[in-house]
């Protein structure tokens, strides 16, 4: 027995000193970690979902020995993409209804209206989404007469390719019991020689919608399911989803402790009442792939619809310039309460005047420097005396590049060349804090992360226009545009020690393409493709 034990030891300590069993093992990648110097590796080991070591193929197969093997075959990996400002549940419901988005008449849009309920006899509503009256000849709203003709016995309702504006037929504003003459805080019922067009802006569709049947589980879970599936074909594996119900964070919750949900939600609750009083007495909820943390709150409306609040009146419609949504005390009491709680105040702002209302409420309760990481959605339009406003308290502003793209056809036509300059100012913008968010907004954009990489960095839309880029001097760098996209989105949910980079500890969150952001050409930035997308490790697509 005494002669076995230094076999047995020296059999101990080489199985001691053996490579490290981990579950996963990818190489022959350049793998951008996205840390803090962006550096490359060629591998990284991965186990319980995490990542144990990056570094070079020698490194890692020397040191771990993995049951599965990746071999990324000289393909670019990437951190999982993090759209920090969407709406996921919004984007799988839409999925379901009537296709809207690219119309390029109103004719057009009332023929898929149309296709779509004889497709769907049993409907008892007609929804729809994506419309956009600028794109079409006159560039003006239309008018309900020809939704009346074609379903006088059911209600349809279409929502406007940004959510700010609806056109319902008379079957469903008589359900809603919304009459000509009627005025809404924060919205607005058009009318034509006193009779209701059906065009209603911002908050003065809510009547309607609310009339709406709740969807069942079942129809829900497939919103989700649908949703996640294109998400992650792009390559996104965090959603920021902004404005939801107590009711959605719950449904959501089940779905993920299930398995039947995947992807990871940073959630944004709707400004009310019902959300507040339950959330503030419990504070932020967290699981690992659920965080409930901040309040989405409108100040104004969209630009497209000129809903947007601006400080001086529109260039294409004198005399009139947008409108808050609630009254400026509002803004002011939410901002007083929230700054003593753990939650952040998100507020979507547009006009150059609703940035600049909400920028000085939000000083005046940060008071300076902090880490708080109060948001404004969009910053779309801001005066050039207010930029200063956002480094001054930390505000994050959190921007979504293919807006910019979208509106630069007839932004000029709103607000005039001068005002313009102070619209979609990614790089002034980047420059008050050092870091910033980017997302795409969709549905109301299109999902794709590589259409918000290339209207950040070439500022070009998908047809490559303009030749020489839409306000370039507001470009992001690829580098600036990678991080906008990972760490930085992260950041902007508390979740950058936990997700946005690929680094040892952090979660397993990776994309595989087909060609290298980073390297390709500006012509071929659309046609990248994501091979392969991970979560936790787990593959999921």
């Amino acid at each position: 027995m005494r002669k076995l034990l230094p076999l047995f030891c020296m059999v101990s300590f080489t199985a001691c000193n053996g490579p490290e069993k981990v579950e996963t093992i990818v190489h022959n990648a350049v793998i951008y970690t996205v840390d803090s110097s962006f550096s490359t590796a060629q591998a990284m080991a991965i186990s319980n979902g995490r990542i144990v070591a990056t570094g070079t193929n020698e490194e890692i197969n020397k040191k771990y020995r993995g049951a599965a093997s990746i071999d990324a075959k000289g393909a670019a990996v990437y951190p999982g993409f993090i759209d920090a400002h969407a709406h996921f549940v919004g984007y799988g419901r839409s999925l379901f209804q009537v296709d809207l988005f690219g119309t390029d008449t109103w004719e057009e849009t009332v023929a898929r209206i149309k296709a779509f309920a004889d497709g769907h006899p049993d409907l008892v509503w007609i929804l729809g989404r994506g419309w956009d009256q600028n794109r079409w000849p006159g560039k003006s709203f239309p008018t309900n007469e020809k939704l009346n003709e074609l379903f006088p016995d059911k209600p349809v309702v279409i929502t406007r390719i940004d959510g700010h504006a609806s056109i319902a037929n008379q079957k469903a504003l008589d359900l809603a019991g919304i009459k000509a003459g009627q005025t809404v805080v924060g919205g607005f019922i058009e009318t034509m020689q006193g009779k209701l067009t059906g065009v209603l802006i911002d908050n003065a569709d809510n009547k309607v919608y609310s009339q709406v049947p709740a969807a069942t589980k079942e129809t829900y879970t497939q919103w989700l399911q649908a949703a996640q599936k294109n998400c992650f074909e792009q390559g996104l594996t965090t959603i920021t989803d902004c404005g939801l119900d107590a009711q959605d964070v719950e449904a959501i919750d089940q779905l993920q402790q299930s398995g039947k949900l995947d992807m990871r939600l940073y959630v944004m609750l709707s400004d009310n009442d019902a959300n507040i009083t339950k959330y503030l007495a419990s504070g932020p909820y967290k699981t690992d792939r659920l965080f409930v943390k901040g309040f989405k709150v409108y100040a104004d409306g969209a630009l497209g619809s000129r809903g947007a609040c601006l400080l001086q009146p529109y260039s294409d419609k004198p005399g009139w310039q947008g409108f808050l949504l609630r009254n400026k005390s509002h803004y002011d009491s939410l901002a007083n309460v929230l700054s003593k709680t753990g939650f952040q105040m998100c507020t979507h702002a547009i006009g150059d005047s609703a940035n600049r209302e909400m920028l000085h409420i939000y000083n005046k309760y940060l008071g300076g420097k902090n880490d708080k990481r109060w948001r404004i959605e969009h910053a779309q339009i801001v005066n050039q005396n207010d930029f200063a406003l956002f480094g001054k308290a930390n505000i994050v502003p959190s921007v979504q590049p293919t807006h910019a793209t979208s509106d630069m056809y007839w932004g000029e036509e709103r607000l005039g060349k001068e005002r313009l300059k102070g619209g979609y100012a990614y790089k002034q913008l980047l420059q008050q804090n050092g870091w910033i968010p980017l997302g795409t907004d969709f549905p109301v954009e299109d999902i794709s992360p590589f259409k918000t990489f290339l209207a950040a960095v070439v500022r070009k839309d998908a047809k490559g226009y303009p030749q020489d880029g839409f306000q370039p001097e507001n470009a992001l760098t690829r580098e600036e545009t990678i991080r906008g996209m990972t760490i930085w989105a992260a950041r902007a949910g508390f979740l950058e020690t936990e997700l946005g980079s690929l680094e040892a500890g952090k979660k397993a969150d990776f994309i595989l393409l087909d060609k290298d952001l980073m390297k390709v050409n500006e012509s071929e930035i659309l046609n990248v493709k994501v091979t392969a997308t991970y979560i936790g490790g787990k593959k999921v697509k």
